[in-house]
């Protein structure tokens, strides 16, 4: 599916509608958060049709031509590492494939694991955002190659280090995790951008529920509807490695026309994409000079956790 098609799909799931307690159900999917199979009454029996894989945390079956995701995650355990937990019990054998169902399937688990949308999330959120911290805290656990958020953290920190304050807009912030961090940080002015109208929402109503003050936009990256030096520095954080390599040209130019000061871009090091994560481009650190030699504009190339460009757009 190509980022495109996978945007839409994503545009096509409100995160925030009412859903039954402990269900998720949409036309694709069907997540329901049943009790852990060691807590089973012995001689009952699972619930809905036999499974066709049960892992550790999830139970996979099929009922009619819905997927049917069963699982045991409670609410202290619901934040971003869910994404690895799919990826690597569900997706990465091919149980199941494509990122429009991984999207579905990650805000099934979301809203069936907390009763009320916006608590699940706000739950999401904050568990997150203490693990992230936990990670700097503790610079061991940032080397857990099985956890999605510490193999996050030291990119939010590197990026946290380079953002002087001033206003910010973050490209593609998807949950947001990001621009929360930075508006917390006394000086800064944020806005959060992503091409999903339903993501973007959804963070709108996490911040206000959290005291923090943000601003979003839905648009394209590369079509961002604010004037030209509109803000101080552009972010664009393992953003470029969703795009082809024209689109990603696209939102680099139009970072640049945006910033006044500085633009900062990561990507990751993969040999191959991610595909679970909508990834379609490798990137490396030969790469990153030809897109910063493209530009015109000094910049700094480095490895850390990553790839990372830094533009002057002064």
């Amino acid at each position: 599916m190509s980022v495109p098609d996978l945007r839409r799909a994503a545009q096509r799931i409100d995160p925030l509608a009412p859903n039954p307690p402990g269900r998720y159900a949409d036309d694709v999917v069907a997540v329901i958060r049943e009790s852990p199979p060691q807590d089973r009454d012995p001689g009952g029996h699972d619930p809905g049709p036999a499974p066709i894989v049960r892992t550790e945390h999830f139970c996979l079956r099929r009922r009619g031509r819905r997927v049917e995701v069963g699982h045991w995650l409670r609410p202290g355990q619901l934040d971003n590492d869910l994404a690895g937990l799919l990826a690597e019990e569900l997706f990465a054998p091919g149980w199941l494939s494509g990122p429009d169902i991984f999207e579905r399937v990650f805000t099934g688990v979301v809203r069936s694991c907390v009763d009320g949308p916006l608590t699940a999330w706000t739950t999401f959120y904050e568990n997150t955002l203490a693990r992230i911290q936990e990670c700097w805290q503790d610079p061991a656990t940032a080397h857990d190659d099985h956890s999605s958020i510490a193999g996050f953290a030291p990119v939010y920190r590197r990026t946290l280090d380079l953002v002087e304050a001033g206003t910010v807009l973050d490209m593609g912030s998807c949950f947001g995790f990001l621009p929360l961090m930075l508006a917390r940080r006394p000086g800064h002015t944020v806005i959060a951008s992503d091409l999903s109208r339903g993501t973007m929402r959804l963070l709108g109503a996490v911040a206000e529920a959290l005291g923090q003050h943000l601003s979003t936009l839905a648009c394209d990256a590369s079509r961002v509807p604010l004037p030209d030096a509109s803000v101080d520095t552009v972010t664009v954080i393992h953003v470029l490695e969703h795009l082809d390599p024209q689109h990603g040209d696209a939102v680099l130019d139009e970072a640049l026309r945006l910033a006044r000061r500085r633009v900062v871009v990561a990507v990751p090091y993969e040999d191959e994409p991610t595909s679970a994560y909508g990834h379609i481009q490798c990137f490396d650190e030969k790469q990153l000079h030809r897109l910063g030699r493209r530009t015109g504009r000094p910049f700094t190339a480095s490895s850390y956790h990553g790839g990372w460009l830094v533009l002057d757009a002064g």
